[in-house]
């Protein structure tokens, strides 16, 4: 994922398995020929597949109680290149572009929820799952992937590494999920998926470009290798604060309406993915960890504000949300997976057991029990993004497996991509608390009334005029069942100069108080 941009590349340029049509007949055959026809629309047509089948996908796996993201990933298998090819070349050639931009989007979203205090509560443990897991996995690798698939202990490694990386593409909206419902907040558990996750994949990446070093017989130090991995950690927080603190001033020095907030957070957040790319050379920079950061240094220092992006962002990622798991389904080649056969199958599946009781070994000494910590295993299964981005750079770099490393990884792919997801789901939704005082009450509160944040234009709907909200606080109100209440203060445009002068209103709304509905209506930009 780190190396997303380079790594696709280098799959459609130098692997034996480019985005191909099927070469007998069929309704592929049929559709590519209309793609090769000089047909201006097909991006478009392309886009409207994407759009159409991915939310019926997304509908139907949800009427079912599964998660709709795996709809929309068995979609993007079926119409992508290696089935029925609806999918127009120029959709595949900028498919990496448009992942990247999806999960920017949910990354982002993440970083809006990471508050300090969780993030104190699970930082330890975030750091151990990290790299524990993913050293486990690979180890479980290396022991049955020399026998079972007749490779070198080395190619084994390469292989390791590219299985080990967990997939934020999947694990990430879901873990957000739950936080917006509240689940898993007393403890931190969805954040603490969510802060190692991120790191998992950086650590997995730097030992999968040393294992490849070996493999070349080129300048492989491990210590300096891994060395890199604190140095991009830090340097992707840093590169994320610092932008991120001077877009916060710059929002509460000018007024700007919340889509355009949200559309240069979103540009800044594009920039630093850029910003690894060209500093990779020199200097490794973890960038996505730096986008996770700019939501986090603004939610950290204005709130209000923070939640209005967060809900622009929240709406972009309906969109952004079928792009990515579209696309990413698209890029799984079925028959490649199929060479790898059962002995693969047996790999992977070692693998992910190593990989789990290095997980579980990660949680021992925190606050979680054991079907808490049992979630946070399943949560670490799904494989999608990193496995689809550096699954054939193997192949392409010219080692003897590299065919074989490339099938097991497309079969990773269909098997724990789909099965991860659900169980997340099913045991999310059984295990994960509700927390009585959870700040994620206050969203629950404010969705239920329809109220405006920081910033927001209101207008009285008896009187016609217009105001804006100009302070909010969430607070508990006492009583035998605390209630969450959210005071709300108005300044009437009318009534003076400017902020500060003239009159204002304030009122505490509380899931009792019915009186928002009645008295306003709020003016969406």
């Amino acid at each position: 994922m780190l190396f997303e941009g380079l790594l696709t590349l280098t799959v459609t340029s130098g692997s034996n398995y480019s985005l191909t049509p099927l070469e007998k007949g069929g309704l592929g055959c049929g559709i590519h020929l209309f793609f090769n026809r000089e047909n201006p629309d097909i991006m478009a047509f392309s886009l409207a597949i994407i759009i159409i089948l991915g939310l019926g996908a997304d509908y139907l796996f949800r009427c079912m109680r599964l998660p709709g993201l795996v709809g929309m990933l068995i979609t993007g298998v079926v119409v992508g290149p290696y089935l029925l090819n609806i999918m127009s070349p120029e959709m595949m050639g900028v498919s990496g572009d448009f992942r990247k931009i999806a999960l920017v989007v949910i990354l982002l979203r993440a970083g809006f929820e990471l508050r300090r205090d969780t993030l104190n509560q699970v930082g330890r443990a975030a750091l151990i799952m990290s790299a524990v897991p993913a050293v486990f996995e690979i180890a479980g690798v290396v022991l049955v992937a020399p026998k079972l698939l007749h490779i070198t202990s080395l190619e084994a490694l390469i292989l390791g590494s590219i299985l080990a990386a967990v997939s934020p593409a999947v694990v990430v909206p879901l873990m957000i999920d739950f936080m917006d419902n509240g689940r898993g907040n007393k403890k931190g558990i969805p954040t603490l998926i969510l802060g190692a996750s991120s790191v998992d994949d950086v650590f997995v990446i730097v030992l999968f470009t040393v294992f490849l070093g070996m493999y070349g017989g080129g300048d492989a130090n491990l210590l300096v290798r891994l060395s890199a991995i604190p140095v991009s950690i830090v340097l992707g927080v840093v590169v994320g604060l610092i932008p991120g603190y001077f877009l916060l001033r710059l929002f509460q020095k000018y007024d700007w309406r919340p889509p355009k907030r949200t559309l240069v957070v979103l540009g800044v957040a594009i920039i630093l993915t850029w910003l690894e790319e060209i500093c990779k050379r020199w200097v490794p920079i973890a960038s996505l960890l730096g986008v996770m950061a700019i939501g986090y240094i603004i939610l950290e220092k204005c709130e209000p504000i923070a939640h209005i992006i967060s809900q622009k962002l929240k709406k972009l990622w309906v969109f952004a949300e079928l792009l990515l798991f579209v696309l990413v389904g698209a890029q799984v080649n079925i028959h490649v997976a199929w060479k790898a056969g059962i002995a693969g199958a047996i790999v992977v599946f070692v693998g992910l057991l190593f990989r789990s009781v290095g997980t579980y070994l990660s949680l021992m000494g925190t606050s979680l029990d054991w079907k808490e910590r049992l979630f946070c295993v399943v949560a670490y299964i799904p494989k999608a993004t990193v496995q689809a981005a550096i699954g054939a750079v193997p192949l392409a770099a010219g080692v003897a497996s590299g065919d074989l490393i490339l099938a097991v990884a497309v079969l990773s792919i269909l098997l724990t991509a789909p099965l991860g997801a659900i169980g997340i789901k099913v045991l999310g939704e059984r295990i994960l608390d509700h927390g009585e005082h959870s700040v994620y009450r206050f969203k629950d509160l404010r969705e239920k009334l329809g109220l405006p944040h920081v910033g927001q234009r209101v207008r009285n709907k008896q009187s016609g005029t217009l105001w804006k909200v100009i302070e909010e606080k969430e607070e508990w109100l006492d009583g035998p069942q605390p209630m969450p209440a959210i005071f709300l203060r108005y300044w009437g445009e009318h009534t003076g100069e400017g902020p500060g002068t003239g009159r204002t209103l304030s009122h505490k709304y509380n899931p009792k108080d019915l009186s928002f509905q009645e008295y306003w209506e709020v003016l969406y930009d």
